[in-house]
Order: C-alpha cells, then sequence, then structure tokens
C-alpha cells in the first residue's frame, strides 16, 4: 500500500473533477474557499483516500500520475504532451539500461518519462542552453521524484556546438533546427542507435528529414505525429468528447547504421 509521506507532491480532486496540486510538508495547511486542510492530517494516510476539509468539503488525495503530474506542474518552457511523450519513448525505443541523450531539457516533461523507462541502470544526460529552463526542469524533476535523481546528468550547454557524451543508444531533440546536430548525432549514436526529434511544423520536420538522407549514416526515417480525442461515456450518452488534443508537433525517428565499405 502506498502510504503519503512529507514531501509527495498530492492531487485533490473535487467533485467537479478540479484539481488542486500542492506539496506535502509537515505543519503546513492546504487552502481552499475558507476551509483547510492540514498536512500533517494527510501525511501517513494512504493514496486515494477520501479526506473531509473544515467545513465539510470532501476531496479525493492521490498521487498524481506522471501524465497528470507533466498537465500541472510549473512551467518553464511548453511541455511535451503526454500523448507525444508516450509515442517518443515508444518510437525510439527507450529501454530498461539505455544511455539517452536529451536536448533541450524545457520543464523537464519528456525528462521525467525518459528517466522511469531507462531505469536505475540506465542513464538520461540532458542538454539546455538556458539556465532558467535547467533549473525549474531540475526543480520539478526532484520533486515528483522525491530526490534528484542519480541517473540524471543534465549540462549548461548549446548541443549546436557539439556532443561530449560517445557510444549513446538514443538522442531525444525538441529543438527547433535539429538538422544542425545531425552531423554531431551521426558520431556519437552507435551503430544501430536511434535519433529521434519533436518538432511544431511539417517544413521543420521536411529539412530534418532531407539532412537525414544528405549524412548518409541514418536509414528507416519515418514523420508521424498522433491525435487524441476522448469519449464522453455516460449511460445512454455515448458520444466523442466536444474537446481534442489533436496537432501537437511531428515525431521523425531516423536508425544509425553503418556503411558497407567499399570494395
Amino acid at each position: 500500500m502506498k502510504i503519503f509521506q512529507a514531501s509527495d507532491v498530492v492531487h485533490l480532486i473535487d467533485r467537479k473533477e478540479r484539481t488542486y496540486t500542492f506539496e506535502l510538508k509537515e505543519g503546513a495547511r492546504f487552502q481552499h474557499s475558507g476551509e483547510f486542510l492540514s498536512h500533517d492530517d494527510l501525511i501517513g494516510q494512504p493514496d486515494g483516500t477520501i479526506v473531509t476539509l473544515t467545513r465539510g468539503t470532501r476531496l479525493l488525495a492521490v498521487r498524481p500520475t506522471l501524465s497528470e503530474y507533466v498537465m500541472k506542474m510549473p512551467r518553464g518552457a511548453q511541455i511535451i504532451y503526454p500523448k507525444d511523450i508516450a509515442l517518443i519513448l515508444l518510437g525510439a525505443d527507450i529501454y530498461p539500461g539505455a544511455s539517452v541523450l536529451e536536448a533541450g531539457i524545457g520543464s523537464g516533461a519528456l525528462t521525467l518519462a525518459l528517466l522511469r523507462a531507462v531505469g536505475e541502470t540506465g542513464q538520461v544526460v540532458s542538454y539546455e542552453v538556458r539556465e532558467d529552463f535547467l533549473r525549474r526542469a531540475e526543480k520539478n524533476i526532484a520533486l515528483y521524484l522525491g530526490k534528484p535523481p542519480s541517473n540524471l546528468l543534465t549540462r549548461l550547454k548549446d548541443i549546436y556546438e557539439g556532443i561530449e557524451e560517445r557510444e549513446l543508444d538514443r538522442i531525444a531533440l525538441d529543438l527547433p533546427e535539429p538538422w544542425r546536430v545531425v552531423n554531431s548525432a551521426g558520431e556519437t549514436l552507435r551503430p544501430g542507435g536511434i535519433l529521434l526529434s519533436y518538432l511544431p511544423t511539417i517544413l521543420q520536420s521536411s529539412q530534418l528529414t532531407e539532412a537525414l538522407h544528405r549524412d548518409g549514416r541514418f536509414t528507416r526515417i519515418e514523420t508521424v505525429e498522433t491525435l487524441l480525442r476522448p469519449w464522453h461515456i455516460e449511460g445512454m450518452s455515448v458520444r466523442p468528447d466536444h474537446r481534442m488534443v489533436a496537432h501537437t508537433g511531428f515525431i521523425t525517428v531516423a536508425r544509425r547504421f553503418l556503411p558497407a565499405p567499399a570494395r
């Protein structure tokens, strides 16, 4: 059974599905519409419990899923949406023990998913050119995990100037000009390694694809996007929801290979 502890991130959810996010701290209070809840009353309770505020309002207390946390966490830069993160993890084949380079770190949404996927035996290296984004992401990551992860190395560095690491298994890019990284990626990815790039426009994706073809060390180049449509199901009312998360970005994947030696 998962028990709430001090420093845990908590979501309180009311009957209208509104969510309130905070970090549990001994001696602190959560306040809402003139009512409050002592954090001490929640510490030690099981995840998924119902709490009652001082005037009787009842809220559901849960430890947020990664997807829920990503959508609510403080942002320095725009996040990659959970629907795209899911496809990135599968498209780039992020596996336990993998060495993954990421650029840029943004607000840390993708970083958290990469850390979970590579596990304790893997490593994530994150390049970020803006220090304010990097520090915000580090705080978001440490807050969700409860401590700074030992398998994350952050670098305040412009990846366009080169990549320090070698024999990487995977590279994941969230940059406006990823074609400028293709040559470095070809030198630092191991044979069979995967390069993935997330871009907002198809023109950027096209320019990246052309650069990958010109480089000559990449194959199986593919670009996709995901559209997520939720459904409303309540009794006899079964229909698509009025809103959906449509286009957010394009994902381009390519695989590094060793060209055949000249005869």
